[in-house]
């Protein structure tokens, strides 16, 4: 693209309008695909020409009609446009297409997880970001989805290797999107984070993301952070909320005293919220610190609708 188009370009915002593609995709596709290769401004903003604008909302066609983007990506656009005229039928009018839904993503991601296959899995959760809303992604595909291989993995169905390749896929996905992390600054603040040794983040990730949909004000800390740590950022963003995720392992004996810590260096009126397929394994403590166990994301969504200000039970 020349200086003079540059002026003209198309930011990413335009370009998602046109194609139906959310930003996530068009990135993966530019980087790990090579589809289009947009100019940099002088801020190092991407811009797009008519013409990459029309090659991915082509891509973005014949994806849908069932082609692989890593087969099609480099073709011509001219040959795109072959492929999508030999296509038409089965994706014209739109309407006649059905999409995959929540429980179609879960079934088709458990077995790109089985496969190891981290690029497919990778271009079908942006696929499902496409196709369904931020609530169904959250609540319908990812979450039953990590409850599936974190289960398979603890029988021994699923492979080690899978469950990580899984894991890194999915917070790398859940941290590029800017949509899932925005809260508004006016809300109530939420810190959310998991006790030392914890390390398990994905949960925790998708919680903040839950809560920055729902309005509240949401400070993500990352995974294996001490009681002191959190009560201090907890006091600083003047959080009304502490929210906690317990997955593995389910019967370590420093987190009932991690625990017990948080609760005791928190305000009296902080509440705290644990979710997680480990608050089992530690349902004493947790009653013991009055802290409330979410069940799942909806319960989560539920609970954060209250109005703001209400006090803790």
């Amino acid at each position: 693209m020349s200086q003079t188009d540059v002026k003209h370009g198309h930011t990413i915002g335009v370009v998602t309008r046109r194609t139906g593609l959310s930003a996530h995709v068009i990135r993966v596709w530019e980087r790990r695909y090579g589809a289009v290769e947009p100019v940099r401004t002088s801020t190092n903003r991407r811009l797009y020409s008519d013409a990459e604008v029309e090659r991915l909302r082509l891509l973005h066609q014949a994806t849908k009609a069932g082609h692989g983007i890593g087969q099609i990506a480099t073709l011509s656009s001219e040959r795109l446009i072959e492929l999508v005229r030999m296509d038409a039928p089965s994706v014209q009018p739109p309407a006649v297409v059905a999409a995959r839904g929540p429980g179609e993503y879960v079934r088709d991601s458990m077995e790109l997880v089985e496969r190891l296959d981290a690029d497919g899995f990778e271009t079908l959760l942006s696929q499902a970001a496409v196709d369904l809303s931020q609530q169904a992604l959250l609540e319908e595909v990812i979450d039953p989805l990590m409850h599936r291989i974190g289960e398979a993995w603890q029988t021994g169905t699923l492979r080690v290797a899978d469950e990580h390749m899984a894991s890194a896929v999915v917070r790398a996905f859940l941290g590029s999107r800017q949509d899932l992390r925005r809260g508004a600054v006016s809300g109530p603040g939420l810190i959310v984070t998991t006790p030392a040794g914890q390390v398990h983040e994905v949960g925790a990730m998708m919680v903040a993301a839950t809560a920055s949909s729902a309005g509240w004000h949401t400070v993500y800390l990352g995974p294996d952070l001490p009681a002191e740590e959190i009560c201090g950022a907890a006091r600083r963003h003047g959080a009304s909320t502490v929210a906690l995720s317990l997955v593995y392992p389910l019967n370590d004996p420093q987190i009932p005293r991690e625990l017990r810590r948080l609760r005791r260096g928190l305000d009296d009126g902080v509440e705290i919220l644990v979710g997680g397929r480990g608050t089992d394994g530690y349902a004493g403590v947790l009653q013991e610190i009055q802290a409330l166990v979410v069940t799942d994301l909806g319960h989560l969504r539920r609970h954060l609708a209250r109005p703001f200000g209400a006090v803790r039970a």
